[in-house]
């Protein structure tokens, strides 16, 4: 399996995971706009007035998809957050989660970032 639908794979699995702990799944792999320097977010979810945004990485490992997350990456992140927040006036909370899939298993880090 190439990379693409590893990662494709990986996010379906993330949002299984996710609407099994109560979410509903608002948007994958969510882009402010082209050519805006900023990131796509893989996985937005809510929950109550709760919205969370995901990082999803599929590694052989947990540490090693932690170094795949930079501090440019992070801030491209918050950076699309922030903007979709503001076009939804959304007054609830939010967070940034990290989930990591190794092998069938599932490593979730609420407050990642």
């Amino acid at each position: 399996m190439d990379s693409y639908k590893t990662g494709i794979f990986s996010e379906f699995f993330a949002c299984a995971f996710l609407i099994l702990h109560g979410f509903r799944i608002l948007h994958q792999r969510y882009t402010t706009g082209r050519n805006t320097g900023r990131a796509e977010i893989d996985i937005i979810a809510k929950r109550g007035k709760l919205i969370i945004f995901v990082e999803v990485k599929k590694r052989k490992d947990v540490m090693t998809a932690w170094g795949a997350i930079t501090p440019a990456q992070q801030r491209r992140l918050r950076l699309a957050a922030e903007t979709y927040l503001l076009q939804r006036r959304w007054t609830g909370d939010a967070r940034f989660d990290v989930i990591i899939v190794h092998g069938r298993h599932i490593d979730w880090t609420k407050n990642a970032f």
